[in-house]
């Protein structure tokens, strides 16, 4: 099961596609290299990666779809759109992503990221207990498959960091998607929730 907005073939980022292409599942090989470009691209550390995965999964498990040869590469776009704007601290415009694929218009990538945040929510928090049954679920898969994950991934003040941006990131999702609903006045009592306090 799938959504439309994933569909590399109604969506496509490159040029054309033979339809083998999304016939066969890809080889891990190949979805790493589309992610290591990406990532590169937009200076994200490995650390992203694990924040990445949270939503791809969290999306699969909300929007009940299914990652398959026609939607992998756009779900995961979507997910490294979210991830680059909440955790790093330099945005990355839109724009620079249509850059990265010849096909993407910016009105695309502003809809995949739309319907990436509804899909899910609205839910971008990722505590540090979340990212940690992540990471360790990662070193496991990894040890278990003879691959190596740096240390420095995970550590007590990086788990802090995260449940306290995560609370003022939620806030700002939700003031920016009262705001877009409606500019009466009604909306301005609800946006007269107290700022976040972090220490």
């Amino acid at each position: 099961k799938s959504l439309n907005i994933f569909d590399e073939q109604l969506h496509p980022l490159a040029v054309s596609m033979p339809k083998e292409y999304f016939e066969c599942v890809p080889e891990h090989k190949f979805i790493y290299r589309f992610v290591h470009v990406l990532f590169k691209a937009t200076n994200l550390t490995a650390e992203f990666a694990i924040v990445t995965l949270i939503y791809i999964e969290r999306l699969l498990s909300y929007a009940e779809i299914d990652l398959c040869p026609t939607n992998w590469k756009r779900i995961v776009i979507g997910a490294i759109l979210l991830t680059s704007k909440v955790w790093k601290d330099v945005t990355i415009w839109n724009r620079e992503y249509c850059k990265l694929f010849v096909n993407a218009s910016i009105e695309d990538i502003n809809e995949l990221e739309r319907q990436f945040l509804q899909l899910i929510d609205y839910n971008i928090k990722v505590s540090g207990s979340v990212y940690a049954k992540y990471y360790f679920d990662l070193r496991s898969l990894a040890k278990d498959n003879s691959f190596h994950l740096p240390v420095y991934l995970l550590n007590k003040e990086r788990a802090q960091n995260l449940q306290a941006v995560s609370r003022v990131e939620d806030t700002k999702i939700f003031y920016s998607a009262t705001m877009r609903r409606s500019f009466s006045a009604d909306n301005f009592i609800t946006l007269q929730r107290s700022k976040a306090i972090i220490s």
